[in-house]
């Protein structure tokens, strides 16, 4: 007969065990020494493991935008039309290159391209490629990052709707089929199942509601000056608290957006939605301006000047189109897929402005 002390100690070791095998490597961060970073990074356990997840996202986004009949478009890294001019609206600042004695910039998005090339494909498209941001990077931005973008002709729910279900079948793929993957990184993948429950069916709560249920809490709420309201990253953490995991927060103020996002029926707010999870936005969403008329307006209200969207507002006039999109930062995905903190450690070959970084 087995003693109560040998049962304990057997019980004891097999949880010892099962830890041993879980959350068993950590990042080095050793992209903070350019030089020897890549000498360091291919003996790497930690990117050996998100090498592999960068793939698997890759592979999973193709088959889920076949699955819906989305057709996937190839599409220039340069651009003379970024989404987020310097203006009211724009959350990033444009890269400036000269290319052959010609100014034009690095995308930051492929949003617009997406927007003409569904004219030519009334599926839907989508792509997954590197953008390219100015901001000084830190644990939550990069200054070159991968893109998962699409835009289908509809509403904003529409693209909610597609959006949800491209985040859940990513999320279900690696709770179903890469446990000793993600091992590696968690002991729990209770997120994961949190959000596998919902079933595509997350929670969603408009800004204005936000505002209010954060009791326009200083530390949650900021005031911009132009006098629309703003939630912090601190604010979105408490309402993905307060959502247990995840949320969308839907119709935003309509100066706080880019001057493509159509507005809303109630005036002053926009038909946008930003997927909140992990470190916070996660991915953004909007319906855009059908017409011309209100393209240019929207210009004129940010003070952008309209010469290098003459194009954009054309492509209205030429065929107006009900379309909406979604771009989720693949970076930003994988922090809330291993539960970490620094988006930098998912990046393997680090890209800093100003800095020559080899390979």
């Amino acid at each position: 007969m087995i003693s109560d002390n040998t049962m304990e100690k057997s019980l004891s070791e097999n949880v010892s065990q099962r830890r041993s095998l879980t959350n068993t490597i950590k990042s080095k961060q050793s992209w903070k020494n350019h030089e020897s970073h890549f000498e360091s990074a291919i003996f790497d356990p930690w990117y050996k493991s998100i090498t592999k997840i960068h793939s698997l996202i890759s592979v999973k986004t193709g088959e889920f935008f076949s699955s819906r009949e989305l057709s996937p478009v190839l599409l220039p890294v340069t651009t003379g039309s970024v989404s987020s001019p310097m203006g009211l609206g724009s959350d990033s600042i444009p890269v400036k290159i000269n290319l052959g004695g010609m100014d034009t910039y690095l995308a930051d998005s492929m949003q617009f391209l997406l927007e003409y090339a569904l004219r030519l494909n009334d599926k839907g498209v989508y792509y997954l490629m590197s953008t390219f941001r100015g901001e000084e990077q830190d644990k939550r931005h990069l200054n070159q990052f991968y893109h998962a973008e699409s835009e289908i002709i509809g509403s904003l729910d529409d693209v909610i709707e597609l959006a949800s279900s491209y985040v859940t079948y990513l999320c279900d793929y690696f709770l179903e089929n890469e446990r000793a993957l993600l091992s590696q990184f968690i002991d729990e993948p209770e997120h994961l199942r949190k959000l596998s429950m919902l079933k595509g069916n997350i929670p969603r709560i408009r800004f204005t509601d936000a505002v209010e249920l954060l009791n326009n809490d200083s530390r949650y709420v900021s005031e911009h000056e132009f006098g629309f309201k703003q939630i912090t990253n601190e604010g979105e953490q408490r309402l993905i608290e307060l959502f247990d995991g995840v949320v969308w927060l839907t119709h935003f103020p309509s100066l706080s957006v880019p001057f493509y996002q159509a507005g809303a029926s109630e005036q002053g707010y926009s038909l946008t939605a930003d997927l909140l999870m992990g470190i916070g936005e996660t991915l953004g969403a909007g319906e855009r301006n059908t017409y011309a008329e209100d393209v240019v307006e929207n210009l004129n209200t940010r003070k952008v000047s309209r010469e290098e969207y003459e194009w954009y507002i054309r492509m209205r006039e030429l065929m107006p189109l009900r379309t909406s999109g979604f771009g989720m930062g693949v970076e930003r995905f994988i922090l809330w897929l291993i539960n970490h903190d620094d988006i930098r450690d998912c990046q393997l070959f680090p890209r800093i402005h100003g800095e020559n970084i080899l390979p």
